[in-house]
This record gives C-alpha cells, structure tokens and sequence, in this order.
C-alpha cells in the first residue's frame, strides 16, 4: 500500500476524556468529530507523522508511546492509532485550515456525537469491549 494510504492517529487522554477535534470546512469530512493525525509522508515513521501532524494541526507537541490499534478506513486508508502523552499544561491551539474546534470527550459522548467518523466508531467499539486498552 502507497505511502500516501497511510495515517496516524493520536489518542490523547486527559481527566477521562480523550482529545478530538471538530474537522474544518475546507478539509475532508468537513465538521466532523474525530481524533487528530493525518496522512503518513513519504518515509515518516508512524511516530513521526503522528508528531507532525499534531504541531500541524493542533500546535501541540506530543509523545507517541505505544501504538494500540490498526484499522482500515472506509476510504481504504490504513490507520494506526498510537497512544500518546501531551503535556499536562499544553492547551491545543487549533490550525483553522484544518481544525474548526477542540473537544474533550469521554468516550460515550464520542460515540454518540451524530457527526462522529465511523472509523472513530469502530475504535471507541474496540476501547468499550476492551479490546483495546490505555
């Protein structure tokens, strides 16, 4: 699978809740709810694109610490979601070319959001049933 196929996805958790954002209206999927990453580049490492796309998007520095999950997309892009630590006192400042909003939400009110991704569906499934485990 082409390098351009791939993407990292931050799963970020503080108090309980998990950091998503609100996608912006001139990306894909506009408006909807989702964890933060993107696309793997070229020779990136999951871990480093995961790093990337978080100062990109979220003006955040983070640290991968393991990865917890794989999945393929509807659009068939493989994910790879990897825990990761930010730092308590970070406030993730959005990029308003690609974020519209942060939230932070518990899991039940991710997956009850009518604007979730279903991707992010089948992950929060996966944490719900402990197959997947922080």
């Amino acid at each position: 699978m082409s390098a351009s196929r791939r993407g990292a996805v931050a799963v970020i958790v503080r108090d309980d809740r998990l950091l998503v954002i609100c996608r912006a209206a001139c990306v894909a999927a506009p408006g909807a709810y989702c964890f933060p990453g993107g696309h793997i580049e070229g020779a990136e490492t999951e871990e480093e694109a995961l790093v990337r796309e978080m100062r990109e998007e979220l003006d955040a520095t983070v640290r991968p610490i393991r990865r917890v999950w794989q999945s393929l997309s509807q659009s068939g892009v493989q994910l790879y979601w990897w825990f990761a630590e930010l730092d308590a006192t970070c406030m993730p400042t959005p990029n308003p070319s690609e974020v519209e909003s942060v939230h932070w939400m518990t899991p039940l009110e991710l997956a009850a959001h009518p604007k979730t991704l279903e991707s992010n569906r089948l992950f929060l499934s996966a944490i719900c049933s402990g197959t997947v485990l922080l």
